[in-house]
């Protein structure tokens, strides 16, 4: 699956899971979910800004067991929003590892590029 499809998948499935949440698209880690309150994050509003996000880092699966990446997205105020997801293909669902708000320090201002 390319990148493109990808990132079809993590948007559908975001979309589709606002639509009818009792289908349980979009799964959160226990890990996600600590981050969410470390961060102050509404669930919602997350899987909302998944509904425009865009991959910008492809993790490779060989060490992974599904395909996974970062996504960039935004919150409805606009502020940026990052979640490393989980493709799960064969169950028809995105897997949330973490979801957090990307610091300065880490990020250029576009959020989709890493200060090296």
């Amino acid at each position: 699956m390319g990148g493109d499809e990808k990132q079809a998948f993590v948007r559908a499935k975001a979309l589709a899971s606002r639509l009818a949440p009792e289908q349980r698209l979009v799964i959160w880690s226990a890990h996600a979910v600590a981050e969410l309150v470390a961060d102050r994050l509404v669930r919602v509003d997350v899987e909302a800004a998944l509904e425009g996000a865009v991959i910008i880092e492809d993790y490779p699966t060989v060490t992974r067991p599904l395909p996974d990446c970062l996504v960039l997205g935004h919150l409805g105020s606009g502020a940026p929003i990052h979640a490393v997801v989980a493709l799960d293909i064969e169950l028809d669902r995105v897997v949330i590892v973490t979801a957090y708000r990307p610091g300065g320090e880490e990020w250029e201002d576009d959020w989709h590029t890493r200060r090296t």
